[in-house]
C-alpha cells in the first residue's frame, strides 16, 4: 500500500492504543500476503483509493476459502451458507411477488358454451357416432341440502370455511413432485379446485398449479365462501357426462338435488375424487371402492360434527345409483364399438375422463363397417335356429365375437343383440371358459420349453410327432405318481364321447381336440409355463384359471377380443400385438398422442409354425372341417368348456383372426349355465356347432 501521511497517522494511533505498532504492522503485512490472489483479498488501492471500494471488496465471497487446505477449502462457512440462503429466499420471494401481482382473475369462466360432441369414425373415415353434449345445469347453493354440501366438504376440504383458499401442504407436495421429475398431485382446497374447474384446465403441471394458487388467494379475498362453494359444486365433474351436482343428482338418482339425503350426497361426494374410479356401474372393483369411500365420508361427517351418530347408524345400505342411460344414437353394435374405443382412449392417452367429456375430440377407430355388419348378420342368421319360447335350453343364450388382425387392429365386434337393450359387451366378457380352444397354448408351451417328467431332472424336448396316450379315462400323473384331487380321487381325463385313440401324436391331439394327451402334456410342461405362454401370446393374466390339471382344458376365461388376438399371434409367426381400437385421436383438428402397440416376439418361428400346421390340420381333417367353407388357408379349432358351459370357435385366415364364444347366463346369479340340449340337440351332445357356423359365415365375407 502507498505509505501516505494519512495512513501513517492511522498506524500511529493504533500503536498508542495497542502498545505494539510494530506487531500490528506485521500482522497487516502478513495478512495482505496471505490473501494475495484470493477472491476475498482486499485488493489494492491507488493513491486516490476510497473507502467505498474497500467496503465492496469486504462483501466479495472468498471461495475457495483462503487459509484452508485440502477439502476444507471447498466447505463454505456458515456466513456463506446463510448469505446464499438469504439471496435465494429473497429472489424467490421477489419472483413470487411479481408473479402474484401479474396474475389476475380471468374475466370469464371456462367456455362451457363451446362444449362439443365427440365424433367417432369408422376405419375408412366415415362417421360412426356422436356422443355428447355435456350435461350441465347451475343450481343455487341454498337448493343443495346442507348435509349434502357437508358431504362434499368432508370429502374434499373440511377446513374450507376457515382456510385462506390454498393448501400449503398441497403446494409443497406439488413442488416436491416437480423437483423429483413427477407431475403435481392433489391436495388442493375447494377454492383451488374451483379455480381449476372454472378458469384453468386439468393439466397437472407446476405452472398451472402456481397460477391456480395465485388466483385462489385473490378469489378467496374477492368472493364469499358460499359463492365459491356454489361455483365449485356447479362446475365439478361427476362422471356420466355430468358437470355440476344438479345434473349428477339426475344422472345417478333421477331426482332433483334438493331431494338428496346425506347418504346419496356422500356417494356423489366420492365421485369428486375420480368418477372413473367410483361409478359403480363401471365394474365390480369400482363398486367396492365406491362403498368404501361412501362409508368413509359418512364417518368423516360424524367426526367433524356435521352428522349425528344416530343418523349415521341409519345409513347401512349403500344407495345404489340407477344404471347409466344409453344415447339413442348408439343402437345396435355401435354402442359396443364406442364403449370399446372410449375405454382405449382412457387407458392409452393422457386425456382425462373429465376433459374428454367436455367434447371436441375426433376418434378414428379401427372398426370396419362392412366387417361389423357381416359379423352381426352371421350371428343373427345362426341364432334363428334357437327357439327360447319353446325350449328352456335356448333361453338366455349370449354370443360374443371379435375379429383382430395380426398387427392388433380390432376390425369388428359383436357385443350383444343391441347396445340399448343389453349394455354389457359380450365380446369383452371374462366369465366364459375357453374350453379346448386353450389346447394350442399347451402345445406351444411344450414345443418351446419341453417337458419334465422327473422332479429335478432335465427338461426333454418334444416334437409334433411325440406320442402320448389318447385313451379315455387315463389317470393324470405327476413325477411322484397319480394326481389326487381334494376329494381323495385320482384325476382322470375324459375324451368327448368317451372315445379312446390309443397312442396319438401331439399334432393329432391338437387337431382332433383329444383331451387326455393335452391334459397330461400340460402337467409335463408345467402349468405355470403354460400360463406364461398364454399371456405372452395375448391372454390377460387375470383371466387365467386355477393351476390344476383341468387348466389345460380351458378353465381360463379370456374375452373373445383377447382370444382372437392370441390366435393372431399364431398367424403372425409368433409375433404378438396387443389388440387396439383407436387409430388416431385429435381435438378440434389438432393431433393428440395415443399409444399404439408394437409387435413383440412371443414364440419362436418354429413353434408358431408347428401350432399353425396343427390348426390347419384341424380344418383339413380334424374337428373343424366345416370351417373350410370360409375359403382357402383357414386354420382354427372348436372349443367346449368344462361342464359343457361354453362353446367356442377360434381361428384365422391370412392376417385376420376371429373368435366366437357362445354361452348361457343365469339372469339372477350371472353364473354360466350348461348348454345341454341347445338348439334341440340331444342332451348328451357337448358343445355346439353354432360358433363354428357363425365364424364360417362371417369369415367367408370379412377380413379380405
Amino acid at each position: 500500500m502507498a505509505d501516505s501521511p494519512q495512513n501513517r497517522a492511522v498506524d500511529a494511533a493504533t500503536d498508542v492504543r495497542t502498545g505494539s505498532g510494530q506487531a500490528v504492522g506485521e500482522r497487516r503485512k502478513n495478512g495482505a500476503h496471505a490473501n494475495k490472489g484470493s477472491v476475498f483479498a482486499y485488493g489494492r488501492r491507488g493513491k486516490r483509493g476510497t473507502s467505498r471500494s474497500v467496503a465492496l471488496n469486504r462483501f466479495r465471497p472468498a471461495y475457495p476459502r483462503p487459509g484452508r487446505t485440502g477439502y476444507r477449502r471447498w466447505i463454505p462457512s456458515w456466513r456463506q451458507v446463510l448469505g446464499s440462503f438469504g439471496i435465494l429466499a429473497g429472489a424467490l420471494t421477489a419472483t413470487v411477488a411479481i408473479l402474484y401481482a401479474r396474475t389476475g382473475i380471468p374475466a370469464d369462466l371456462n367456455a362451457f358454451a363451446t362444449q362439443q360432441d365427440n365424433v367417432y369414425y369408422w376405419a375408412d373415415g366415415t362417421e360412426m357416432a356422436r356422443t355428447g353434449p355435456v350435461d350441465r345445469q347451475d343450481t343455487a347453493l341454498e337448493k343443495v341440502p346442507e348435509k349434502v354440501r357437508w358431504a362434499a366438504l368432508a370429502a374434499e376440504n373440511e377446513t374450507f370455511y376457515s382456510d385462506s383458499g390454498i393448501s400449503v401442504s398441497g403446494m409443497t407436495r406439488a413442488v416436491s413432485r416437480m423437483l423429483t421429475g413427477g407431475d403435481t398431485q392433489g391436495g388442493s382446497t375447494i377454492t383451488q379446485q374451483y379455480v381449476k374447474n372454472a378458469y384453468l384446465n386439468q393439466e397437472q403441471t407446476f405452472t398451472r398449479k402456481l397460477t391456480e394458487m395465485f388466483i385462489a388467494i385473490k378469489l378467496d379475498n374477492k368472493m364469499s365462501k358460499p359463492d365459491i362453494l356454489e361455483g365449485y359444486l356447479n362446475t365439478s365433474w361427476y362422471g356420466r357426462g355430468s358437470y355440476g351436482i344438479q345434473r349428477a343428482a339426475h344422472a345417478y338418482y333421477g331426482k332433483d338435488v334438493s331431494q338428496l339425503d346425506a347418504s346419496e350426497g356422500a356417494f356423489l361426494a366420492s365421485l369428486l375424487k375420480g368418477a372413473a374410479l367410483y361409478d359403480p356401474a363401471v365394474s365390480a372393483k369400482n363398486h367396492e371402492r365406491a362403498v368404501e369411500r361412501w362409508n368413509w365420508i359418512l364417518d368423516r361427517m360424524v367426526a367433524i360434527g356435521r352428522l349425528s351418530p344416530q343418523e349415521r347408524a341409519g345409513y347401512t345400505r349403500f344407495p345404489e345409483p340407477k344404471a347409466p342411460p344409453r344415447p339413442a344414437g348408439l343402437s345396435g353394435q355401435t354402442g359396443y364399438l364406442v364403449d370399446t374405443a372410449r375405454a382405449y382412449v382412457s387407458a392409452h392417452t393422457e386425456v382425462s375422463d373429465a376433459d374428454f367429456d367436455l367434447g371436441g375430440y375426433q376418434i378414428r377407430t379401427t372398426f370396419r363397417k362392412p366387417d361389423t355388419e357381416a359379423l352381426a348378420k352371421a350371428v343373427e342368421d345362426v341364432r334363428k335356429g334357437l327357439d327360447p319360447d319353446k325350449r328352456e335350453s335356448d333361453k338366455n343364450v349370449r354370443v360374443g365375437a371379435a375379429s383382430v388382425t395380426t398387427d392388433g387392429r380390432i376390425l369388428a365386434l359383436y357385443g350383444g343383440p343391441d347396445y340399448l337393450k343389453q349394455g354389457f359387451n359380450d365380446a369383452n366378457s371374462t366369465v366364459v371358459p375357453a374350453g379346448t380352444t386353450f389346447g394350442p397354448f399347451v402345445y406351444a408351451a411344450a414345443l418351446r420349453d419341453g417337458i419334465q417328467r422327473v422332479r429335478g431332472g432335465p427338461r426333454v424336448p418334444v416334437t409334433p410327432a411325440t406320442l402320448y396316450n389318447g385313451d379315455d379315462k387315463v389317470a393324470i400323473r405327476t413325477p411322484e405318481g397319480p394326481y389326487w384331487d381334494r376329494s381323495g380321487k385320482i384325476v382322470k381325463a375324459s375324451n368327448d364321447g368317451g372315445r379312446s385313440y390309443g397312442r396319438i401324436t401331439l399334432k393329432d391331439a391338437v387337431a382332433r381336440s383329444v383331451n387326455s394327451p393335452i391334459m397330461q402334456l400340460g402337467m409335463d410342461v408345467g402349468l405355470d409355463r403354460v400360463g406364461r405362454v398364454a399371456v405372452q401370446t395375448g391372454l390377460l393374466a387375470e383371466s387365467l384359471g386355477a393351476k390344476v390339471p383341468a387348466f389345460s382344458l380351458g378353465t381360463s376365461t379370456p374375452s373373445a377380443i383377447r382370444m382372437a388376438g392370441a390366435y393372431a399371434t399364431f398367424a403372425a409367426k409368433g409375433m404378438n400385438s396387443e389388440p387396439y381400437s383407436v387409430e388416431r385421436l385429435s381435438r378440434n383438428g389438432d393431433p393428440v398422442d395415443v399409444e399404439k402397440p408394437t409387435a413383440e416376439r412371443a414364440l419362436p418361428v418354429s413353434v408358431a409354425a408347428a401350432v399353425d400346421d396343427a390348426l390347419h390340420d384341424a380344418v383339413r381333417r380334424g374337428t373343424a372341417t366345416a370351417a373350410g367353407a370360409a375359403g382357402p388357408g383357414v386354420a382354427g379349432t372348436n372349443g367346449t368348456g368344462p361342464d359343457n358351459k361354453s362353446a367356442w370357435f377360434a381361428g384365422y385366415r391370412g392376417r385376420t383372426a376371429t373368435a366366437v364364444s357362445l354361452f348361457r347366463i343365469d339372469p339372477r346369479t350371472q353364473e354360466p349355465l350348461r348348454l345341454d340340449g341347445l338348439g334341440g340337440a340331444a342332451a348328451s351332445v357337448r358343445g355346439s356347432t353354432y360358433p363354428l357356423a357363425i365364424w364360417t359365415r362371417y369369415m367367408s365375407h370379412a377380413g379380405k
